[in-house]
């Protein structure tokens, strides 16, 4: 059995096509989540939504507890997770607006707890992560776009930063020569937690400007909440396509 979850970025502290049940407190062996979970339905098919940097988004990329977060979900019978991001475009050709479901991603994260097998006693273990998202839950995305008249770019790989600052124009040219098409300060460890507790987890990330030194000049808050703001419009409607593709097949 089926069920999804929604993690919610910059942009996307709350789902307004979300229809509220109830909200949960929870408790963790890793600490609280972010914010309470909310129980509702989108589409009539039931949906958990989680806040990533809490309902005042007041928590910084840094400070998020995602062992919390992952282990939540996945106490609530949770399965799949569509993981929203806000993210900056290296590659030019991905303007602001853009929504890109990522295949690959690279960590340059540090100081944060990113797996649920660091300490004693528990065995050394390893787990695959080749290829960090759930190629099914990507193509689901992929056919809800296609379904709902939107572009996406897909095959690119997601920059994971420590944050909360800006990079550099110079980091910025270090992660294009290491690969990197988009850049972001919540995709990791979160992906890498849900690969350990099993879950079908997948990025669907909005370009909210151009990454330093890539853009006309230096980055405009107010063009990210605009550009933010007009990206999770159509994430909204891109979810509307997904959840029944999911939950009902295609």
């Amino acid at each position: 059995m089926k069920t999804l979850a929604i993690i919610g970025g910059s942009g996307l502290t709350h789902l307004r096509n979300l229809s509220v049940r109830e909200r949960r407190v929870m408790r963790t062996p890793y600490g609280e989540p972010s914010a309470p979970l909310v129980y509702g339905t989108v589409c009539g098919r039931d949906v958990i939504f989680l806040p990533r940097h809490g309902h005042g988004h007041t928590i910084p990329p840094h400070s998020v507890n995602y062992q919390a977060n992952m282990w939540a979900l996945k106490e609530c019978g949770v399965t799949h997770v569509i993981a929203v991001n806000a993210v900056g475009a290296i590659k030019t050709a991905l303007v602001p607006g853009t929504l890109v479901i990522p295949d690959q991603i690279i960590d340059y994260t540090y100081g944060r707890a990113h797996t649920f097998f660091g300490s004693h006693p528990e065995p050394v273990t390893h787990v695959d992560f080749s290829y960090p998202y759930c190629a099914a839950l990507r193509e689901t995305l992929h056919d809800a776009a296609i379904r709902a008249g939107l572009d996406v770019a897909l095959q690119a790989t997601y920059a994971a930063t420590q944050g909360p600052r800006f990079e550099t124009a110079a980091e910025i040219v270090r992660l294009e020569r290491d690969g990197g098409d988009i850049v972001g300060m919540t995709g990791m460890p979160e992906a890498a937690l849900g690969r350990e507790l099993g879950l079908c987890y997948a990025s669907l990330s909005v370009v909210a400007n151009y990454a330093a030194g890539k853009g006309s000049g230096q980055i405009d808050l107010r063009e990210i909440e605009h550009f933010l703001e007009s990206g999770m419009a159509r994430v909204r409607s891109l979810l509307e396509f997904a959840i029944p593709l999911l939950y009902d097949g295609r």
